[in-house]
């Protein structure tokens, strides 16, 4: 079982960065990776991110290719979103997730062991 715990979020006006943080703890070396979510205000919750554990290989969705990085520090059992170039749209609770089973990269039934979300609100 993993346990995960977001950090990082608050308010930003258009054009900021912000980095959220992913602390696991607990079986990690048993996943395929981690991904971020992340769910606006009245909408599904949508894929943004994932790093394969095995290559390091990293994904993105369109909208944020370019402007988002995942990053790890595999010392501390953290995992990183760094966001710069931050539009209201970003606006979101983004949550991190264990990548535990095999399919499409954006499919939330690949991944477990949520952690609980953290805001981030992105003013024009």
């Amino acid at each position: 079982q993993v346990h995960l715990v977001e950090s990082g979020g608050g308010f930003v006006q258009a054009g900021g960065s912000l980095r959220l943080s992913c602390a696991a703890s607990g079986r990690t070396f048993s996943t395929y990776g981690m991904g971020w979510f992340r769910q606006a205000p009245g909408k599904e919750r949508e894929w943004v991110a994932t790093m394969i554990w095995s290559d390091g290989t990293t994904y993105y969705t369109d909208s944020v290719k370019g402007r988002f990085t995942i990053s790890s520090d595999n010392a501390q059992n953290v995992v990183y979103l760094q966001m710069n170039s931050l539009q209201p749209e970003d606006t979101a609770i983004y949550y991190c997730a264990v990548r535990a089973y095999s399919g499409g990269l954006w499919r939330r039934d690949a991944y477990e062991s949520w952690g609980q979300g953290t805001q981030v609100p992105v003013s024009s």
